[in-house]
């Protein structure tokens, strides 16, 4: 197949590098033009977990050409205005589009290229955009996964191509409820990657600071009743149900704690997306994980006032109100886990 993986940040350096090793037939494409000339110049290095530079093709969205097969799309959802009507010229009708976006992309994606050829599916993993043309493997190799699906749920042609590439790069499984599956990975980026934004860190100093993993669990346990209120079932990722989480918690608060330890371990270097972007002065996807969850908590009556503060903090850090550090845990006022499942 002919693909053209379409961002080329932290997950998709990592990525377009694993699949042209492999062999793909595959162009990175991303609009920053000096990270596209690192690239070429010098290949997409790999570095963290994994080390390896491999020689790759790059290009800016201007350069496409032709018909692509594939687009593996990974362009922050703030672009997506521009990105995806730039993608449509070069999708013929048997195309597909895989979104491995942050967030629940799928609908806006498939109002511009076509429900179709639309596809999506969550990364269990992390990176860290280094530099032009390096990205760091924040997570152990082991627990780099792909859960992908139709968004009819049908095991189609398109679907299987997609994970016999993503094989390439990790390991990856099909979902017949990907929405599912979007709200178990909206739960680990809303909790996890809002803390870390809101924070100023690694998934490491949040599992061990006993407030920033209460908050951490607490925005877990908002998103469960929120996906609950909408009649979303949520998908096991990693072999971690979050829908056990509440059982847990009305078991042992100390309990669950010390098992979302033991399941962050493998991802203790990870640092959220959008902290990343909000150190290179850039705007970050907050609408669409954290304030997604607010919105969509109103929209059911769920309270979810961790979330909520935390969407708050994250919009003035961006807007330059706010630091990102510890101090700011003082703001999250926090309940007893027990009193809010």
């Amino acid at each position: 197949m002919r693909i053209a993986l379409v961002g080329t940040g932290s997950l998709g350096t990592i990525i377009g590098a694993l699949l042209t090793r492999a062999g793909e037939d595959i162009v990175l494409v991303d609009a920053d033009r000096d990270h596209v000339t690192a690239l070429n110049e010098k290949g997409a290095t790999v570095t963290g977990h994994m080390e390896l530079t491999v020689p790759v093709k790059a290009i800016t969205p201007d350069a496409m050409d032709g018909f692509y097969d594939l687009a593996i799309y990974l362009v922050k959802s703030i672009y997506d205005d521009d990105a995806l009507p730039g993608l449509l010229p070069h999708l013929s009708d048997d195309s597909g589009v895989l979104t491995l976006q942050n967030g629940i992309p799928e609908e806006k994606v498939a109002s511009i290229v076509g429900r179709a050829r639309t596809m999506g599916g969550a990364v269990g993993w992390a990176g860290i955009l280094r530099g032009p043309g390096v990205s760091e493997l924040a997570s152990q190799p082991e627990v780099m996964t792909y859960d992908i699906g139709e968004l009819n749920g049908e095991r189609s042609e398109h679907i299987e191509a997609a994970k016999a590439v993503l094989n390439n790069a990790g390991k990856a499984e099909i979902t017949a409820n990907l929405t599912g599956v979007r709200w178990s990975k909206l739960l680990v980026n809303a909790s996890l990657s809002g803390m870390s934004t809101v924070l100023g860190s690694n998934g490491g100093q949040i599992l061990d600071d006993e407030r920033a993993l209460r908050a951490a669990v607490s925005i877990m346990v908002e998103t469960l009743k929120t996906a609950a209120a909408l009649g979303v079932k949520m998908e096991p990722m990693q072999g971690a149900d979050p829908n056990l989480l509440i059982e847990i918690i009305r078991q042992s608060e100390e309990g669950a704690l010390a098992l979302m330890k033991v399941i962050g371990q493998p991802h203790r270097e990870g640092k959220a997306s959008m902290l990343q972007d909000l150190e290179k002065g850039r705007r970050c996807e907050v609408e669409a994980i954290n304030g997604y969850l607010s919105r969509k908590a109103k929209e059911t009556g769920v309270l979810v006032p961790v979330n909520d503060k935390v969407t708050e903090m994250i919009r003035d850090i961006q807007d330059g109100r706010l630091k990102p550090n510890f101090a700011n845990l003082e703001a999250i006022e926090l309940r007893p886990l027990q009193d809010i499942i």
